[in-house]
């Protein structure tokens, strides 16, 4: 029964500190737009990997190589 002592009032701070979390970040506009997040990754810019160097990128599947000269 002792154990009730500690383990409420351990659950309640959690529970209260879940409520606070969510409330910051429903004030900090961090629920505003839930698709655009989902959709972004589908619409890459240059197919290139992250860290690659414009020079070194291949032009990818249905793009052309500009002509040179």
């Amino acid at each position: 029964m002792m154990i009730l002592w500690v383990v409420v009032p351990v659950a309640l701070a959690f529970v209260a500190a879940a409520i606070v979390a969510y409330v910051r970040a429903a004030r900090a506009g961090q629920f505003d737009d839930l698709e655009t997040p989902a959709i972004r990754m589908l619409f890459d810019d240059d197919g290139a990997p992250a860290g690659v160097p414009p020079q070194q990128r291949s032009p990818g599947p249905g793009r052309a190589e500009p002509k040179r000269g």
